[in-house]
């Protein structure tokens, strides 16, 4: 098959570029010369947009390069109105979601999330598992876990590039990962920006929209639990940052943070949109710097503050993002046991590194999540008690997913999935 990473497909480029070339060389006409000329520099082109493509291992489907390229990951899923009232969402969600494919397959939504302290308004997708369709969930509320991409990204690489909605249904129907809601929130509002999930000095208060706001407008609008230690929230690269910072910044709003290949101090500057343009998201503020560096500010929040629980990952042959991820494990442990440093051999600071990491990541997150929401009194903290926006509804009486029958399987095997057995994990 000729897909993008594939061999054939090099080779195929590679014959018609040198057929043209001997055209070239040949042929007696001068247009023929010239028009032969101009065609050879698209196989050549094409070889090199396919060669950077399997480096990064960025596109594996053709199908994946389409929806990516078309946007379909925003303009094909359903939108609901973050707005409706309860029994209007149901209502909405009835139309709009595939019934029994739903209820066997989940279903991925998208919010128009206007932030109430941020003052940001962005597009949020969400993916709802199935048991959010099913009777026997009817009442209950789900953890959630936020999934932030690195620069450049869109929120709808997670579901076209990294496939975690297909790998979560996977795992999901292997009994290794509970339910859970992904939610995907666009962390820069635009593809050539990058804001680092930060509150920027005289600019988007990003910060805030990503750990307050989205949180506060999901479990408003959806059977989603209130922040607290049942949401989770990763990320790779700038995004693994974003996990690292915003679990520090608001340790009372998460209970689990997953750190693929990312790095713990902020980037010098910004990149703002209309026009582009660099900034430096502190200005002189060294004091914030220093309070939104994951190692620095490790150092200085009090001890009796409870921290979420980390996860971390990284490829082995980018050192880099082993040695960085190797140093914050060791000053996470210091105040927690058994912090994993998930290393998958051979992998880089790309795609098929996270792609592979992202199993592992779901088994241990989504586990964690639902003994949280299960057990609250275990995992003391603040919540959502504190919650400074105020449109936080209860959780409603009624079974949790975590306790539901259907939820764990008799028979739980391991995953197919995490090759667990094939990684160095360190704790």
């Amino acid at each position: 098959m000729l897909e993008p990473q594939s061999t054939a497909l090099f080779i195929l480029l590679m014959v018609v570029f040198c057929a043209l070339l001997v055209c070239v060389a040949i042929a007696k006409q001068p247009a023929v010369r010239v028009l032969a000329a101009s065609v050879a520099f698209v196989p050549a082109m094409l070889f090199g947009v396919v060669a950077v493509n399997k480096y990064y291992d960025y596109y594996q489907t053709w199908g994946s390069v389409a929806a990516d390229l078309s946007a379909q990951g925003i303009s094909s899923v359903p939108e609901i109105p973050a707005s409706a009232s309860g029994q209007q969402l149901a209502a909405i969600l009835g139309k709009v979601t595939g019934g029994k494919t739903a209820a066997n397959e989940g279903e991925t939504v998208r919010l128009t999330v206007a932030g109430q302290l941020s003052h940001i308004t962005r597009t949020v997708l969400v993916y709802l598992p199935p048991q959010y369709f099913q009777p026997g969930y009817a009442h209950s509320r789900f953890p959630a876990i936020e999934l932030i991409t690195g620069y450049p990204g869109q929120p709808q690489d997670w579901i076209n590039v990294v496939g975690i909605t297909q790998t979560y249904l996977t795992l999901l129907h292997d009994g290794v990962v509970k339910p859970a809601v992904l939610v995907m929130p666009d962390a820069n509002g635009g593809p050539r920006i990058s804001l680092q999930c930060l509150n920027v000095h005289d600019g988007p208060q990003d910060a805030t929209f990503m750990g307050v706001d989205v949180q506060n407008a999901l479990a408003h609008a959806l059977r989603v639990v209130p922040s607290g230690r049942a949401w989770g929230i990763a990320g790779y690269s700038e995004g693994g940052y974003c996990a690292a910072n915003l679990a520090l910044i608001y340790p009372d709003r998460y209970g689990y943070s997953g750190v693929l290949s990312g790095y713990f101090a902020p980037l010098p500057l910004d990149h703002l949109g209309n026009p582009l343009h660099k900034v430096n998201p502190f200005g002189k503020n060294k004091l914030a710097r220093q309070q939104n560096t994951p190692t620095g500010r490790l150092r200085t929040l009090p001890l009796n503050v409870h921290l979420p629980q980390f996860w971390l990952g990284a490829g082995s042959s980018f050192h880099a993002d082993v040695s960085a991820a190797r140093g914050f494990q060791q000053l996470l442990l210091t105040r927690q046991p058994n912090i994993i440093l998930d290393v998958e051999p051979g992998g880089s600071h790309n795609m098929a590194t996270w792609r592979a990491l992202v199993p592992p990541l779901l088994e241990w997150m989504t586990s964690q999540l639902a003994q949280a929401q299960l057990h609250p009194q275990r995992f003391p903290g603040p919540g959502a008690a504190q919650d400074p926006a105020g449109n936080v509804r209860p959780i409603p009486s009624g079974a949790s997913p975590a306790a539901t029958p259907s939820a764990a399987r008799p028979g739980h095997r391991p995953s197919r999935r995490t090759g667990a057995a094939r990684r160095h994990r360190s704790a």
